[in-house]
């Protein structure tokens, strides 16, 4: 591929993420955490499905979550801010569970944010 189709290339993707609105780039990135978070927590399906599970991972993926869930909120939809905040407070539980060690209520992942999970 040449420098001019890499420019022409580039500029249509600006281009095509331009005309997303916002609560759309908002709502992927928020799914796409939640999809990482649950397979790191040992949601995921298969035989692999242990050899997955990562709660160190799990509780970074968590804490961006819920400051992206926490900072947009007010400039969502609610019936688009709900079921991020349901996804994030299940997430949250199903770490709490997973983990052989759980955090004292309040200091768990994205409580810093969410307020304490129980």
């Amino acid at each position: 591929m040449s420098e001019s189709d890499q420019n022409d290339a580039l500029h249509k993707a600006v281009l095509d993420i331009a005309e997303v609105p916002a609560i759309e780039v908002i709502v992927e990135v928020a799914v796409n955490l939640m999809s990482a978070a649950a397979i790191k927590c040992g949601l995921a399906e298969g035989p692999d499905a242990t050899s997955l599970t990562d709660l160190d991972e799990a509780r970074k993926l968590i804490n961006a979550l819920a400051g992206l869930v926490t900072a947009t909120a007010p400039d969502i939809s609610d019936s688009h801010a709900r079921p991020l905040r349901d996804g994030l407070r299940s997430l949250q539980l199903a770490f709490r569970e997973a983990s052989p060690i759980p955090d004292e209520i309040g200091k768990g992942p994205g409580e810093k944010w969410t307020g304490p999970v129980n």
